[in-house]
């Protein structure tokens, strides 16, 4: 017969070699438990960290990247200041904030409302997966093969659109789309609109798993259409994913480079130029490294207070969420 001193004895001593196999019991454990971010802290260090102070260094110096730098002081930021070409970059950069956060994330909380509320429903889970992988496809284009096909489409001479424009009686609509300075930023927001529209439909698909469905059908009920349940049920508690989208979605678009350098560079003239572009040219083109280093690091201080704002205000949305 087992005795209750005996029980006791075999569990205290079960407990005690389960605790000496977790990593942060004793002091020898909490030490080895750090052992496990050293990888992580040393790739931060060389990939992120390392780069981005001497990249601040090479702001404040001037440099062609063959003599040792110059230490110059604020001579870069004071032209950078001045400069009207990284403004217009900039500006760029509001209008691709317009077609690859505002636009997509608009649509994607349509699309993915429609595809889970009506789609889904009335024809079935599949067909709504197979065209949240259609919209989705772009996105796992390389942006060389995206770009092939984008100029192919928008070739002056025989591109796709223009032939498609002769073809139905459009031919006065024929248009150089990427060599006019009037269409070229255009016709790259609409592409980017079509890369990065499948981000947010994917996100927001997956948010919409956890919504209950007896809220919305208490709300059809109660007499509620589908935009009011769109507005009032899906948008309110897919809310958290939505500031994701945007935030990430806001710092793709205030660094890209990919499409501008493979369909325009930057050009014609300036009508397509952003600020990671221009830093790219300054830096290999015109070797003023230092410079090219100071519009990188302003890029910088964008996307970091970009960021500092995002968090702050989903941080008060949430507290506003919770004392209601």
């Amino acid at each position: 017969m087992v005795t209750v001193p005996a029980v006791a004895r075999v569990r205290a001593t079960r407990a005690r070699d389960e605790n000496a196999l977790l990593p942060n019991s004793g002091k020898g454990g909490r030490g080895a438990f750090w052992l496990y971010l050293i990888p992580g802290f040393v790739l931060f260090t060389v990939v992120i960290l390392v780069p981005l102070l001497w990249n601040i260094y090479l702001s404040f110096t001037e440099w062609r990247g063959i003599r040792p730098p110059i230490w110059i002081g604020f001579d870069n930021w004071v032209e950078l200041v001045q400069d009207t070409k990284f403004w217009t970059s900039f500006g760029n950069s509001i209008a691709m904030i317009v077609a690859m956060v505002i636009v997509p994330t608009l649509l994607g909380l349509l699309l993915a409302a429609m595809l889970f509320d009506l789609v889904g429903k009335k024809f079935g889970g599949r067909l709504a997966s197979f065209l949240r992988a259609t919209y989705y496809l772009p996105q796992i284009l390389p942006v060389a093969v995206a770009a092939i096909v984008i100029g192919w489409i928008l070739r002056p001479e025989n591109g796709a659109l223009n032939t498609v424009l002769k073809a139905v009686g459009l031919g006065s609509l024929q248009h150089n789309w990427l060599g006019s300075p009037d269409t070229a930023l255009l016709s790259i927001m609409f592409v980017m609109v079509w890369v990065q529209l499948g981000y947010p439909v994917v996100i927001f698909m997956a948010a919409l798993q956890r919504v209950d469905p007896e809220l919305y059908e208490a709300a059809e009920l109660d007499g509620a259409n589908w935009l009011q349940r769109f507005r009032w049920i899906t948008v309110s508690i897919i809310r958290p994913e939505i500031f994701v989208v945007t935030l990430t979605c806001t710092i793709a678009a205030l660094k890209v480079f990919g499409p501008i350098y493979t369909l325009t560079r930057g050009g014609p003239g300036t009508s397509t130029i952003v600020p990671s572009y221009y830093s790219y040219s300054e830096f290999f083109q015109n070797q003023q490294v230092g410079y090219g280093a100071t519009i990188a690091t302003a890029l910088t201080v964008v996307v970091v207070i970009v960021t500092i704002v995002f968090i702050k205000a989903q941080n008060r949305a949430e507290r506003a969420e919770s004392e209601r």
